[in-house]
């Protein structure tokens, strides 16, 4: 089932998630308000943000620090950025 929320991640109409991803009210937001392509960015830049910290999934002070970096990155326009990153350029 598609459905199209507006995205206030990408701040324009877009396909949404098929589900909840993600529990309680913050689930319900993400539902509501967030796209799967903004999910898509989400989850590459949560990757890279494990990665960098190399920080426990298993670890809940861990886990709440993702999910800190989640709400930055998805609601609050900031972006987690590793020391001396800077993108791809494309050709």
């Amino acid at each position: 089932m598609s459905r199209t929320v507006f995205c206030t991640f990408l701040r324009r109409p877009a396909l949404g998630q098929d589900y909840q991803l993600y529990p309680g009210e913050i689930g319900k937001r993400l539902f509501n308000e967030i796209s799967q392509a903004a999910w898509e960015k989400w989850m590459e830049r949560q990757t890279m943000f494990i990665n960098e910290r190399k920080l426990n999934m298993l670890d809940m002070q861990h886990r709440k620090s993702i999910e800190e970096e989640m709400i930055k990155f998805l609601f609050q326009d900031r972006k987690f950025e590793p020391p001396g990153y800077s993108p791809q350029q494309k050709a």
